[in-house]
């Protein structure tokens, strides 16, 4: 259940970081658009990348034992 928590509370919140930078960038901030954007790719490789790679490897395992039978 903490892993569903996690996921969701982060899925929401980089919704909104990547919301607020598309307004920023609307308004004419580049400066503020680049560095959120910069921000959110340097978290997605430092934070997210790992446990995607992980759960892409689950399900393609999962995928070739379901195949396999």
């Amino acid at each position: 259940m903490g892993d569903w928590i996690f996921a969701f509370f982060h899925l929401f919140l980089l919704i909104g970081i990547t919301a607020y930078a598309l307004c920023s960038l609307i308004q004419g901030n580049t400066f503020r658009f680049g560095l959120i954007a910069v921000c959110l790719v340097a978290y997605y490789f430092l934070v997210l990348h790992k446990p995607v790679k992980a759960e892409m490897k689950r399900r393609r395992e999962e995928k070739n034992k379901e195949e396999g039978t």
